[in-house]
């Protein structure tokens, strides 16, 4: 299930990239956030692999890795994926930090939105992100979502949000 958007490729994730993904998830930037500054093990790389895989044959979503069109390099990931317990699913993306300010946040987030409401008839799609996420929380509002609450989440301050499905006309006009 591969996406396309006007400077990426994604492609659902696979063991083949566990190395890739790793250094990515192990860098400082993305690690911040992502594993509250914790260096992950390989083999848990390659478990969230392995589970990505199973969605996708069994749901239709997963964690797609995401190549800029310019590179043969992972730059990032995106996609769908329970947090928490009982799980939550919800929208997930990060990057590389060369790319940082450059729109792909936005770019990947809104095809992996897209198949959410147009190939998984989701009615909404959720996220969250710690409070002092400033960039997150930006792609978050500049997509639309609107904040539904914030909580204490394993001793961090989270913020959560939800983008609602716009209803369409029998002519495919928003409404």
């Amino acid at each position: 299930m591969v996406l396309v958007t006007k400077r990426c490729v994604l492609r659902p994730i696979t063991a083949a990239d566990a190395h890739q993904l790793h250094d990515l998830w192990s860098s400082a930037g993305v690690r911040r956030y992502l594993w509250d500054d914790e260096i992950i093990p390989i083999v848990r790389t390659r478990a969230a692999i392995a589970q990505s895989e199973r969605m996708f044959r069994e749901q239709g979503f997963g964690l797609w890795g995401v190549w800029p069109t310019h590179s043969p390099d992972l730059g990032g990931f995106g996609g769908l994926w329970p947090f928490r317990d009982p799980p939550e699913l919800e929208l997930l993306y990060g990057f590389a930090e060369h790319l940082w300010g450059r729109g792909y946040a936005m770019e990947v987030a809104q095809a992996v939105i897209a198949h959410g409401f147009e190939s998984l008839d989701m009615a909404s799609v959720q996220a969250s992100t710690d409070a002092a996420n400033a960039a997150s929380i930006r792609v978050l509002e500049k997509l639309g979502f609107c904040q539904t609450k914030r909580d204490t989440v394993g001793g961090l301050d989270t913020l959560f949000y939800e983008l609602r499905r716009r209803a369409q006309s029998s002519e495919g006009r928003t409404t």
